[in-house]
């Protein structure tokens, strides 16, 4: 009890907690802090699960408009091809962002586990380094679960995301009438990417709209022109 006490007098003193009769309170400093914390160990907050399923629906949405649109398919032929398509590439992102995240993530686990027993051998007391590492021990076993549910949760937005990315301009383009159906779907398409991708990527990266604009037109334009080249061959 005695380093509880004197861990909590530490944080007190930092200003992370406030203790009121005995009762111990994350101040908003604390608050933050904590959730800084979370978001590195636990990535609770899903910016590259938004972006890369923003980006792939879109992309995937694009390509098959166009080559629809290019093709002159029948709308139940472009149906099938569309939503064969756009399952395809949200099922790989899940299952990408499920097994690959999942690795990654209890690989740096393990590194972070290793710098922290590390330190901790330098503890000259046994009997309170043995504490310290079983502590530590039984920590880094309960991030394992939560990492394990958070790359779960990740793979569930990223692949949701870019189903629906792909699914509301492509169900544009099918449902309406000549020449409202291409016109629609691509402004659908550039509002997906020029308000939420942008706007999104914008924000978590703190740089200007305009360079986020541009570079991210750049990059889907690329990636659709390779994919229509290399679908005519």
């Amino acid at each position: 009890m005695s380093d509880i006490n004197e861990a909590l007098r530490e944080m007190s003193d930092e200003g992370l907690v406030i203790d009121e009769d005995g009762r111990v309170k994350l101040t908003e400093r604390g608050l933050k802090l904590g959730q800084e914390w979370q978001s590195l160990l636990l990535k609770r907050e899903p910016i590259l699960e938004v972006v890369a399923g923003l980006t792939d629906g879109s992309i995937t949405g694009l390509v098959v408009i166009l080559s629809a649109f290019l093709a002159c398919l029948a709308r139940n032929i472009a149906a099938f091809a569309s939503v064969l398509s756009l399952s395809a590439v949200a099922i790989t992102n899940f299952s990408s962002f499920l097994m690959g995240g999942k690795t990654e993530d209890i690989a740096d686990l393990l590194t972070l586990k290793t710098l922290v027993d590390y330190s901790l051998s330098d503890i000259p007391d046994k009997v309170e380094r043995d504490k310290s590492m079983r502590l530590v021990g039984q920590l880094f076993i309960l991030l394992r679960s939560e990492i394990g549910k958070s790359n779960l949760y990740a793979a569930i937005i990223c692949g949701t995301i870019t189903f629906l990315a792909g699914i509301i301009p492509i169900v544009a383009y099918l449902m309406l009438p000549e020449p409202f159906d291409i016109i629609l779907s691509l402004s659908i398409v550039c509002v997906i990417v020029g308000i939420f991708l942008v706007r999104y990527r914008s924000k978590r990266t703190k740089v200007h709209w305009r360079i986020t604009l541009a570079e991210t037109v750049i990059i889907i334009a690329i990636a659709v022109i390779a994919s229509l080249v290399i679908g005519s061959m």
